[in-house]
């Protein structure tokens, strides 16, 4: 977003319309307001209430010029709009509150009761549908996602949102239980239109969205257990980040797409290929800890463990935040890879003390669940050989 979207001069109108704050979710200063306003996944943005100091509305992921625009206009009408009518507009504001706030039955239940009152030629129906997709994928919902994706997909097929509902259809049928009977034939059905779409390149999307839509197709060729068309697909997936990278205007633009870059070059099983680009980032960002933390990766998937030990070093020297136990869990994984289960328990019960330490906001109860659960595995590993 800061390397492709806020450069744009498009947004220059949109200086003053809000008060503008940028948050460093990892600096353990911002754990107040991190609590007070919970941060699902990044990117997310928020415009806030100063008056109720609350959310009124909220976007998660990546976005483009067009639909950051359409963004602030729908919060500044949510802020202004009443929240106590009976018509569409009222359950709308009352929804987009909810999902401010984090609260996604409620935001669900308004959301479909705002559909459910407005007209057919409704101009807020289908940010409303991107709004339901996320609020029922945080609810872990997969049978109303899929509903809604089956309904979603055909009417707004060619545009960003007919993408996201194939894409969200996609991923609830990929999580149905194998003795699904529907299992099989919806993630085809899925997977063979978000194909269809993403070959159609008049769709506005942005090489974010695009990144992490091919790489669900490799996701529905895994589980149709066809390993050679996942491989496919991972090759896909490579082609187009290089070429976005080849093609970017800046550094900034280029590096943006290391982390996609690595998943995909391990994906494929040539982690190598990640060497040169993460060198190249480390070198142009010496104070980000991100570049040093992916050649760590890069290098454990190559076993070779003392140049991953090297880069999780400077990693660690530079990394701070939650972000840093991913660090730690990474150095475990190395040490393991090792033989050295010892030092590997030894990482991860430093990092349950680092989890421990981190302010209120920032702390996470599913993080020292994971960590503890790693220890337990290595101890039981041990102790059988």
């Amino acid at each position: 977003m800061r390397a492709f979207v806020f450069t744009d001069d498009r947004l220059h109108r949109d200086a003053g319309r809000f008060v503008w704050l940028a948050i460093n979710s990892e600096n353990g200063k911002n754990g107040a307001f991190l609590k007070k306003y919970p941060i699902p996944a990044l990117p997310s943005y928020l415009v806030i209430d100063p008056n109720e100091e609350k959310a009124v509305m909220r976007w998660v992921g990546g976005a483009s010029v067009d639909q950051l625009e359409k963004f602030f206009d729908d919060a500044e009408k949510t802020f202004h709009a009443k929240t106590d009518g009976t018509g569409p507009e009222a359950a709308l504001a009352r929804a987009d509150r909810a999902y401010g706030d984090e609260n996604h039955e409620a935001a669900v239940r308004s959301y479909r009761e705002a559909l459910a009152l407005a007209p057919a030629n409704w101009p807020s129906r289908a940010r409303v549908y991107d709004a339901l997709f996320w609020s029922l994928s945080q609810l872990d919902s997969s049978a109303a996602t899929l509903a809604l994706a089956q309904q979603v997909a055909p009417q707004y097929r060619g545009t960003s949102t007919g993408v996201g509902a194939v894409s969200s259809g996609l991923d609830a049928a990929i999580a149905l239980p194998d003795s699904d009977a529907r299992k099989k034939v919806l993630t085809a059905q899925f997977e063979a239109e978000l194909r269809k779409q993403l070959a159609d390149p008049s769709i506005p999307l942005s090489g974010d969205e695009r990144s992490s839509y091919l790489a669900t197709l490799i996701d529905a060729r895994k589980a149709a257990n066809d390993s050679i068309g996942a491989h496919q697909a991972a090759e896909d997936w490579v082609a187009f980040l290089e070429k976005a990278a080849k093609e970017a205007k800046t550094r900034e633009q280029r590096a943006s797409f290391d982390p996609h870059r690595l998943a995909a070059y391990i994906e494929v099983g040539q982690p190598e290929k990640a060497i040169p680009m993460l060198e190249q980032s480390e070198k142009e960002f010496p104070d980000d800890y991100n570049p040093s933390a992916r050649l760590a990766a890069a290098y454990l998937n190559m076993k070779e463990y003392n140049k991953a030990l090297a880069a999780n070093d400077r990693a660690m020297a530079k990394a701070y935040g939650p972000r840093k136990l991913r660090i730690y869990m990474t150095r475990a994984d190395i040490y393991a890879g090792k033989g050295d289960t010892e030092s590997a328990k030894k990482t991860l019960e430093e990092a349950i003390h680092y989890a421990d330490a981190l302010p209120d906001g920032q702390r996470s109860d599913n993080w020292n669940k994971t960590l503890q659960k790693r220890i337990d595995k290595l101890t039981q590993t041990s102790a059988v050989h």
